[in-house]
């Protein structure tokens, strides 16, 4: 099988949503978009296909004439992320705690394995640890809907923990607990009490980052 092709606008999609992920490109930022094709030495063609794709994901608001900024991260979003998550994240992991099998059980081992505690210094591998990680328990439900709707919500969800870990809202004591979450979360899967894991992701989803995250944009 040839290898997929590398177009100039995936390279240009790539380099874009990396800065937005990592917080280079701050949230609210305006675009310029003839200046960041230079940079990225491309031209306005592919970088107008790379913003209309982030467009799509929700990281970038497209305007009239060619106007585009990163997207905003507003208290209000961070609040809806959280209720959905409320809902599909115990689900995922109690349908992954009845159906998963030797396979899964290996990817969600050596996810673990990977994990770091997040905080103001954590890069994106940091966070895509902590994404394959809960990627794992997901794809342990075997529910390709499902599966599908929390990875399109990940990508957003990343920003309001960025902006939460930004804004001093961890700590020692916040890490060990999040820590002891996620091993509680593996076992109850592993071992196959669907009970336990739905409320163990209850418990990780309520004092989550994200959940903290709508505080901090509200203000207080």
């Amino acid at each position: 099988m040839a290898p997929p092709v590398f177009t100039k606008a995936d390279y240009a999609y790539s380099e874009v949503r990396e800065r937005i992920m990592s917080g280079a490109l701050p949230h609210g930022a305006v675009l310029n978009q003839e200046a960041l094709a230079a940079e990225l030495d491309v031209s306005t063609t592919p970088l107008r296909e790379a913003m209309r794709r982030l467009s799509a994901e929700g990281l970038v608001l497209l305007g009239a004439h060619r106007d585009a900024r990163v997207a905003p991260l507003t208290a209000a979003e961070a609040r809806s992320l959280v209720e959905v998550r409320q809902q599909l994240d115990p689900l995922a992991v109690r349908l992954a705690a009845e159906r998963r099998d030797e396979r899964d059980a290996a990817r969600i081992r050596a996810a673990a394995a990977s994990l770091e505690p997040l905080d103001a210094g954590s890069g994106l591998v940091a966070l895509e640890a902590h994404r394959a990680f809960h990627t794992a328990l997901y794809r342990a439900s075997h529910n390709d809907l499902l599966i599908g709707l929390l990875d399109g919500l990940w990508d957003k969800a990343d920003r309001y923990r960025r902006a939460a870990l930004e804004a001093g809202e961890d700590s020692p004591d916040d890490r060990a607990r999040v820590q002891a979450e996620h091993a509680a979360m593996m076992t109850a899967v592993l071992d196959g009490d669907p009970d336990a894991a739905e409320e163990q992701m209850r418990r990780h989803v309520a004092g989550s980052l994200g959940r903290r995250a709508i505080g901090v944009l509200a203000g207080g």
